[in-house]
């Protein structure tokens, strides 16, 4: 519970918080390991409302590079969150990974092609086609094998209210190719600071979604533990919930120490 791997900052638009707010608060929070992982830019700038700008990029390294030097009994990475687009894949990989030198990616799908246009995945997960279509846009991330990990891979329990067979189709196809590619999934703690949604089988968080979670336990896979924090004082907001569904089903937690940079040099 010394690390958080999900960290924005105000450069993506819809939080708050420069790097060292977020380095100070894990600090007094007693981190050890801090991952920040804001909104992917995009060379077309595409989605330009909730991620940084194309020409911040640079910026946002050096300050993280900076950050390193500010605060030396804190291990930071570098990092950030993509969405699933195939046109960008070789950009995340040569650009991102490769000249930009980041630490690590996080794969998510907060927008999916369906129909011939992008939906929002948080409102427009409705039935059982929206289902199909989030679950391939979640199988195709873990097959790229570009990511540490996936981000909140319930995040259609949004929208998707009943667990149904489709839910289930939908959760099945995701932690079947977590388990065959050995990619591990994000209990997200994001969740638990949202609005709760009202289903009927009663209330419950929009997710992490506990009965995909449960099924979980029937697959041979890894989770990360995060709280994707949007404001400095969540920066280690929500592990112990995350870490007690690990706990509940068995889960194992990943280790994610390779990711840092000392150890990648070995």
């Amino acid at each position: 519970m010394n690390a958080n791997h999900h960290t924005h900052t105000y450069r993506c638009k819809h939080a708050t918080g420069d790097v060292d707010d977020y380095c100070r608060a894990a600090r007094r929070a007693g981190l050890t390991v801090l991952g920040f992982s804001d909104h992917a830019a995009l060379p077309d700038n595409r989605w330009l409302s909730v991620r940084m700008a194309y020409s911040e990029r640079d910026a946002y390294c050096a300050d993280l590079e900076r950050a390193r030097e500010t605060f030396p009994g804190l291990t930071l990475l570098k990092g950030m969150e993509c969405e699933y687009a195939p046109a960008y894949r070789a950009y995340f990989e040569d650009e991102l990974l490769g000249r930009l030198e980041l630490d690590y990616l996080v794969g998510a799908a907060h927008f999916i092609p369906h129909d011939g246009d992008w939906l929002g995945v948080y409102r427009g997960i409705t039935d059982a086609a929206t289902l199909r279509a989030y679950a391939a846009a979640y199988v195709a991330l873990i097959e790229w094998k570009l990511f540490a990990f996936i981000a909140h891979p319930d995040l259609f329990a949004n929208s998707y209210l009943a667990w149904d067979r489709h839910a289930e189709a939908c959760s099945r196809e995701i932690l079947r190719a977590a388990e065959a590619y050995g990619v591990p999934l994000e209990i997200n703690g994001y969740g638990f600071r949202k609005p709760r949604v009202d289903t009927s089988e009663g209330r419950r968080p929009m997710y992490p979604w506990i009965r995909f979670w449960e099924l979980a336990a029937e697959y041979d896979i890894e989770v990360v533990l995060n709280s994707d924090a949007h404001r400095p004082e969540d920066v280690a907001a929500n592990l112990d919930d995350a870490a007690a569904i690990a706990a509940r089903f068995g889960l194992r937690i990943a280790d994610l120490s390779c990711l840092e940079p000392e150890r990648q040099q070995r």
